[in-house]
């Protein structure tokens, strides 16, 4: 069973905590995590964009001349690709990207993700983050008091207004809640900070 120390957000250890083995000491499967980053990144595009084929363009349906006798190459309609603001061929069309995985797929990518903070040392537990008042100054002294001079994804229990908007405008600092962690986020920011609330959160919900 994993153990790492437990912090204040002054940066001093007061304690060390034991993590579940089954969610934060299971193995490492990069193959889970790289279908789990691929779906996440295919299921943000929007798959919106359009473009407008010879049916949709406006333009005449008859043949602009005669198909001999005038030297010109032969025309069918002026709506086609090769005139100027004729329809466009094989252009994009509304369409979705989302790739789908199984709840057990998703479920091992984000312990083999969380696993990963533990075997790389890069997770950091806090007793708790409370801040009285909404200020970017609260939370950059709490960073530095825990030393840290990397990008974080910060992770609590319970909805906290006054830390997710004083970390709002911190570059390279995210705030999330226990049912919003993505394999992504916890793989693209270095540090995993999470208070003690939301790894007891995490441990029940992943067990």
């Amino acid at each position: 069973m994993p153990k790492v120390d437990l912090y204040n957000m002054d940066g001093k250890v007061i304690s060390d905590i034991e993590l579940s083995d089954n969610v934060f000491g299971a193995e490492v499967n990069e193959d889970v995590l790289y279908l789990a980053v691929e779906s996440y990144l295919a299921n943000q595009r929007q798959g919106t964009q359009s473009t407008k084929t010879r049916s949709e363009v406006s333009g005449g349906g008859i043949k602009p001349w005669k198909q001999k006798g005038t030297g010109r190459a032969r025309q069918g309609s002026i709506r086609a690709p090769q005139w100027i603001k004729g329809g466009i061929a094989l252009g994009p069309k509304p369409r979705t990207y989302t790739i789908k995985l199984t709840k057990k797929v998703k479920r091992l990518a984000l312990k083999s993700a969380l696993s990963s903070k533990v075997v790389e040392n890069n997770i950091m537990v806090l007793d708790e983050i409370k801040l009285d008042e909404i200020k970017t100054k609260n939370m950059v002294n709490m960073l530095n008091n825990l030393k840290l001079d990397t990008n974080a994804l910060i992770v609590l229990g319970e909805k906290d207004e006054n830390v997710v908007r004083s970390a709002k405008n911190i570059p390279n600092v995210k705030t999330a809640y226990v049912n919003t962690i993505n394999v992504y986020d916890i793989i693209k920011y270095n540090k995993f900070i999470v208070t003690r609330d939301a790894v007891a959160k995490i441990e029940e919900v992943y067990a």
